[in-house]
């Protein structure tokens, strides 16, 4: 036991390290500039502004909210509540108002231009805002008086939007509650009336969503845990139905949005291409080959809906599947250099126009796409500020997920480099989620592949035999070289 403790606080210290020179590398920041710092101390301090010319805030703290997140989550977003009317049902969403509290043109403003996002890895966050904001004055707290913008969207029986409100609000939550709990609530029918809605809403929406064209995909994804004794593990995590269920209120607030940019003539959307025809053929091939059942006339949204990740096949045909829902971006309208809105600019696995709108403590875009929404049903114009950056925003926020993606893959790939060292020798169990022959020279009959090792979590390429690296089954791999400073690992077919 102690010399397990000594390994997992020595992996510890690796990662520290490693995570340290990945950031700088990625050029993360790590700290505010004392201006920007200044500034939101102040406006915690101060309180919320409301913006010149909007409407009176609205007072909404009777409406018994309640936030949905990890148990250590403190930068809360989104609070909600649901009920019916008549035969369909009422969905209030309240979102951060965070324009309340960051001056244009200020210092902090600037800087989460710079940011463009929250960077999230393995051994804290490093915010688009101080924690003064993003986790006190600006967040949904449980129990204290929050500025939020408050959506208001009523459904029909089927789950459609009938009508859509948005409007500055004051706001209380009443409680913090996060997912594994409350499916354990749900599952057992000990859950609040209110929170019992949740999955009907949800998978109403998620229903709508598939019967639109649009899909969701169950992929095993890995997730970083710290120990007890101080070090990091990997595992798969499995999403619960409240995970899901919540995220469809998420992508209905901003579907809804975006219904109020393309009336305003103004917004900014989030974008993706449809899938090519030929990549859906390719698709169905991979089922086909890994023995799945895919009807013809059966969308692939319906399909991807039956399946389940624990399952070797079904997981790889997701991995494969993740290559339809590439090369998302975004769209600005309404402005100089784009006055119409762009043909297409829809968001493909949405099956939807579409905005984000819901997480602006961590998002810079949603602070824009939310204020454009809250002048059109206010009758007010869009702020210069906002007109102003729309134009700019997609580039920046594509420099910004691209250093997010880098920094969420170096820290896996580290870890992964870690919790192998000293391993080199041993044979693993994994599953084959990738594979296609090789073509470099000298490799004939070889495949290059990428498998998932039960445990420790670990998703590797590989290069070995054909026809051992056959998609969809087990294969043992053997660790032959790890190097945490380099964050790689090599693998071999035993």
């Amino acid at each position: 036991m102690a010399r397990r403790a000594m390994r997992a606080g020595a992996a510890g210290d690796a990662v520290a390290v490693g995570l340290e020179r990945l950031r700088t590398e990625l050029e993360i920041p790590t700290s505010y500039p004392p201006p920007a710092l200044a500034e939101a101390e102040e406006a915690a301090r101060r309180g919320p502004l409301d913006p010149p010319g909007s409407p009176p805030r609205a007072d909404a703290r009777d409406l018994p909210l309640v936030t949905l997140d990890p148990p250590s989550s403190l930068d809360l977003d989104q609070a909600f509540h649901l009920a019916r009317s008549g035969s369909g049902y009422v969905v209030h969403y309240a979102i951060a108002d965070v324009a309340a509290f960051v001056t244009p043109g200020g210092a902090l403003d600037a800087e989460t231009h710079r940011r463009g996002l929250t960077y999230y890895g393995p051994d804290g966050r490093h915010g688009l805002h101080p924690p003064v904001l993003s986790e006190g004055a600006g967040s949904l707290l449980p129990d204290v008086d929050r500025p939020a913008a408050l959506w208001r969207i009523g459904l029909d029986a089927d789950g459609a939007v009938t009508d859509v409100d948005v409007r500055r609000s004051w706001v209380r939550s009443r409680a913090k509650l996060n997912y594994a709990q409350l499916q354990v609530d749900l599952d057992a029918g000990t859950a609040d009336t209110m929170l019992q809605l949740l999955p009907v809403i949800g998978q109403l929406r998620a229903d709508a969503q598939i019967e639109r064209g649009g899909a969701t995909l169950d992929v095993p994804d890995q997730e970083v845990a710290r120990t007890d004794a101080g070090g990091y593990t990997l595992t798969y995590r499995a999403g619960l139905p409240s995970d899901e269920h919540n995220a469809q209120l998420s992508l209905l607030t901003g579907i809804a949005a975006a219904r109020l940019h393309r009336e305003a003539g103004v917004g900014i959307w989030r974008t993706l291409a449809p899938a090519r025809d030929s990549d859906v053929a390719r698709l169905r091939r991979v089922a086909h080959a890994l023995g799945l059942t895919w009807p013809r006339r059966m969308s692939y949204g319906m399909f991807a809906a039956g399946l389940d990740s624990t399952e070797p096949t079904h997981a790889a045909f997701a991995t494969e599947a993740t290559r339809l829902f590439r090369g998302a971006g975004y769209a600005a309208f309404g402005t100089t250099a784009s006055p119409g809105v762009p043909a297409g600019a829809s968001h493909s696995a949405i099956a939807a126009e579409y905005a984000h709108v819901t997480a602006p403590l961590r998002r810079l875009v949603d602070r824009y796409a939310t204020e454009v929404a809250l002048a059109h049903l206010a009758g007010t114009p869009v702020p210069d500020w906002v007109l102003g950056a729309l134009d700019a925003l997609p580039a920046e926020m594509a420099a910004a997920s691209q250093r997010a993606n880098a920094y969420e893959k170096g820290s896996v790939d580290l870890i992964e480099a870690v919790l192998l060292a000293g391993r080199e020798g041993d044979v693993l169990e994994a599953v084959v989620v990738e594979s296609s022959p090789s073509r470099e020279e000298g490799q004939q009959g070889q495949a290059r592949a990428t498998v998932l090792i039960s445990e420790p979590a670990v998703r590797s390429r590989i290069v070995g035999p054909a026809d051992a690296l056959v998609l969809g089954t087990r294969v043992d791999v053997r660790v032959v070289a790890t190097d945490p400073e380099a964050r790689t690992i090599a693998l071999e077919v035993a």
